[in-house]
C-alpha cells in the first residue's frame, strides 16, 4: 500500500502494471477503428456499424462473470493471464495474423504473469474470520455494489466513447481517423508519466480522488467539444488522461473494501460487467449522438455526465457506502 508522506519511489510492480494497462489500452483501441472499417469498407451506416460493435460488448458480460468465479476458485493471476491471452487470440482472428495489437495484448499478459504475486493454493473454506460474510447478503443484493456498478457503467460508457466514437468524430471534423491512434498513444504516455501523482495523492480519500478525476475528465471532454484541430484535441487528451490517472484503481479499491474476502473475485466480476454494458451501449449511443448532434453534442453531453458523476460521488455514493459499512460492522460483530 502507498503511504502518504513517504518519499520512496512507487513500487516496481505498480510501474509494471501501469505499463501493462497502457499496452492493453492501445490494443483495445482497435475497437474504435472497427466501426470505421465497417463503414468505409462495407458501406454500411454508422448506426449499423455501432450495432455490430455492440455485439462484442454483449459477449463480454457472461465472460466477466465467469472470470470472477474462476478468480475465486483457481486464483486471480491465472485468470487474468488466461483472459489476456484469449483476448490476444481474438485480436488475431479479427486482424487475420501478424497483428501488432495482438502482440501488444499478449505482452500485457506476460507482464501480469511475471509481476503479480503467485496465486495461493485453492482451499475451499468459509469466509475469512477477519471479514466474515454478512449472513443473508448476496453480491447481487448488495446495494453498495449495485450503486458502484451503476456509476461504473456511466464512467465506462464515457470512456468507451473515447475509444469507439473518436475516430468517427474526427472524420466529421475533417481530420483523418488515424489521428485517433496518435491521441490514444498520447493518452498512454500521459498515463505512465503521471504515475508520480499516485504517490502525491495517496492520502486523498477514494471519493475525493474520484471527484477530482471526474472533473478533469469533464474538462477534457469539453475540450473535445470545442476543438477544431489536432493540437486542441491533443491538449484535451492530456487533461482527461490526467483525470484517468487520478482515478486509477480507486473504483476497484472501493469494491474490494465492501466485499467479503472469499467473494472478492465475484464482486469485482459483477462490477466489471459495467464495461460489458458500456461496450454494448457505447457504439449505439455514440453513433446516434454523432449522427444527430455532431461531435460538439457528443462530447458536450459526455462532459455533462462526467460533472454529474463528480457530484454523485460525494452526495450519493459516499453516504451510501458509509452507511453500509456501519451496518456490516454491526452485523459481523453479532455473528
Amino acid at each position: 500500500m502507498l503511504i502518504a508522506g513517504r518519499a520512496e519511489r512507487l513500487p516496481r510492480i505498480v510501474w509494471w502494471l501501469v505499463l501493462a494497462r497502457a499496452i492493453n489500452k492501445l490494443g483495445a483501441f482497435s475497437l474504435g477503428f472497427l466501426t470505421v472499417l465497417i463503414t468505409t469498407e462495407f458501406g454500411v451506416s454508422a448506426v449499423a456499424a455501432g450495432l455490430i460493435s455492440a455485439a462484442f460488448g454483449l459477449a463480454t458480460i457472461p465472460s466477466r462473470l465467469l472470470g470472477g468465479v474462476l478468480a475465486d476458485r483457481f486464483g486471480r493471476r491465472r485468470t487474468i493471464v488466461a483472459g489476456l491471452v484469449g483476448c490476444a487470440l481474438a485480436q488475431a482472428g479479427i486482424a487475420a495474423s501478424g497483428s501488432v495489437a495482438m502482440i501488444a495484448v499478449f505482452a500485457c499478459a506476460l507482464v501480469v504473469r511475471l509481476t503479480l504475486p503467485a496465486d495461493r493454493p485453492f482451499a475451499p473454506s468459509t469466509s475469512s474470520p477477519a471479514q466474515p460474510t454478512v449472513p443473508g447478503r448476496s453480491a447481487w443484493r448488495d446495494r453498495s455494489l449495485l450503486l458502484l456498478l451503476a456509476s461504473g457503467t456511466c464512467f465506462a460508457l464515457i470512456y468507451m466513447q473515447v475509444g469507439m466514437a473518436l475516430p468517427l468524430a474526427l472524420v466529421h471534423r475533417g481530420l483523418p481517423a488515424a489521428d485517433a491512434g496518435l491521441l490514444s498513444t498520447v493518452s498512454a504516455v500521459v498515463m505512465v508519466l503521471c504515475q508520480p501523482l499516485l504517490r502525491w495523492t495517496a492520502a486523498l480519500p477514494h471519493h475525493a480522488a474520484m471527484t477530482c478525476g471526474y472533473l478533469l475528465l469533464a474538462a477534457g471532454l469539453a475540450g473535445y467539444a470545442v476543438a477544431d484541430g489536432l493540437s486542441a484535441h491533443l491538449a484535451a487528451t492530456v487533461v482527461w488522461s490526467a483525470g484517468d490517472v487520478l482515478m486509477f484503481g480507486r473504483s476497484y479499491a472501493m469494491v474490494v473494501a465492501i466485499a467479503p474476502e472469499d467473494a472478492r473475485g465475484r464482486y469485482l466480476s459483477i462490477f466489471g460487467t459495467s464495461w460489458g454494458f458500456a461496450t454494448v451501449l457505447a457504439p449505439v449511443f455514440g453513433t446516434q449522438l454523432l449522427e444527430h448532434t455532431g461531435p460538439a453534442g457528443l462530447w458536450g453531453g459526455l462532459a455533462l455526465v462526467s460533472l454529474l458523476l463528480a457530484v454523485a460521488q460525494l452526495t450519493v455514493i459516499r453516504p451510501v457506502l458509509r452507511r453500509t459499512a456501519r451496518s456490516d460492522t454491526s452485523q459481523r460483530a453479532a455473528v
